[in-house]
């Protein structure tokens, strides 16, 4: 996948020391930017994607020729409207869309990296990305918007930079990553590790890809991004392009062959290092850890506005996880919002079309920009 030509790329050249206790320097940051920033720099949104997304927020990915991962949200006349705002997307370093990752070569041994590069955190990827703002001379950010990995970049952000957004938008996140998501991303983890492709996280430089294990990576995790009710729904036990069981083990349900498809064409996009080391990231966000478990402390220093949104059918990060945020936000007397969409789509609901979560968030964002 050549990339090079068709990203923005910001060398940051200020040394960033990592929580791993590295210290990185002169490392790419790729981005894309969206619509106009105004006379006054005062319309800017910094959007932190999920997992697995990148930079290309909208529009179509020049890279995978497929549309932008928040398309549903984000464009002219949008819930995130670039008519009227700035918006700024960064592939988080760990990644494999441009910024500096895994699959980079290491200037001191010109090798690739693999798994010799430094572990990096949510809060290693946030003040990678606050250099930014300095490139585009932004002294205040409008708002700060993300949903699941996306939202814990939101929290670390507003936590670590309290003066440089006057909005904050976490969705369907969570302030500290429970058991049962280190299970899920481990499994997939495993799954990665366990392919003989994988060379211990050598694979590039011994030119294969471990790429069963990053399919079945992918498969066990987008079981959870969505819901029991809605794979009900769509799939049931309907049987995929035949009329009985074939009594063996090719895909006999239209979920397996989902399932499939989504694991095979997930490998033609994503790098497997890339996926290891940025759920190792999310595994190890705890702002409640961060701040002696009083997570209110991480909000104290901020006059912000919050707008916490969560999914009735989400069961990776339940709504209550959501509210716990709105919780410690409430204990400081801070000006938040919450809602909770009825949805079944799942975790995946702030990704699809569901037009009550799009009016909300556009309804939050011009609202709090026409009262500026």
């Amino acid at each position: 996948m050549n990339i090079k030509e068709n990203i923005k790329t910001l060398v940051i050249k200020n040394p960033l020391k990592l929580d791993c206790g590295k210290t990185i320097n002169n490392f790419p940051l790729a981005y894309e930017t969206y619509g106009s920033l105004n006379k006054n720099k005062d319309n800017a949104i910094l959007v932190f994607h999920a997992l697995t997304g990148d930079q290309f927020v909208t529009g179509i990915n020049p890279v995978t020729k497929k549309d932008g991962w928040w398309s549903y949200a984000v464009g002219p006349n949008k819930s995130i409207d670039t008519n009227k705002y700035f918006v700024i997307c960064a592939n988080v370093i760990g990644g494999c869309m441009g910024s500096f990752g895994p699959s980079h070569k290491n200037p001191d041994t010109n090798k690739i990296y693999g798994t010799d590069f430094p572990v990096i955190t949510i809060n290693d990827m946030v003040n990678a990305q606050v250099n930014l703002l300095d490139h585009f001379e932004i002294k205040k950010l409008f708002s700060v918007v993300g949903g699941s990995m996306g939202g814990m970049q939101v929290l670390q952000f507003i936590s670590n930079y309290p003066d440089k957004a006057g909005t904050v938008v976490p969705i369907a996140c969570t302030s500290s990553h429970s058991a049962q998501n280190i299970a899920f991303n481990e499994l997939g983890r495993q799954a990665i590790a366990s392919d003989h492709n994988w060379f211990d996280g050598k694979y590039l430089s011994n030119n294969t890809l471990p790429d069963k294990g990053l399919s079945v990576a992918r498969m066990a995790a987008h079981i959870t991004y969505l819901s029991k009710k809605g794979l009900q729904e769509k799939f049931g036990r309907k049987l995929q392009e035949r009329d009985a069981l074939k009594f063996g083990f090719d895909a006999d349900f239209q979920i397996e062959s989902y399932l499939r498809y989504q694991g095979s064409v997930f490998v033609d996009r994503f790098d497997a290092n890339s996926y290891l080391y940025i759920t190792r990231a999310m595994d190890y966000f705890d702002l409640v850890k961060q701040f002696d478990g009083n997570l209110s402390n991480a909000f104290k220093k901020t006059k912000a506005k919050f707008f916490v949104i969560s999914f009735t059918s989400d069961w990776l990060y339940p709504t209550q996880e959501n509210k716990d945020i709105v919780i410690a936000l409430n204990a400081i007397g801070a000006d938040v919002g919450f809602v909770e969409i009825k949805s079944d789509k799942g975790h995946d609901s702030f990704l699809l079309d569901v037009p009550d979560f799009l009016n909300t968030l556009k309804n939050f964002l011009d609202k709090s920009y026409s009262e500026r």
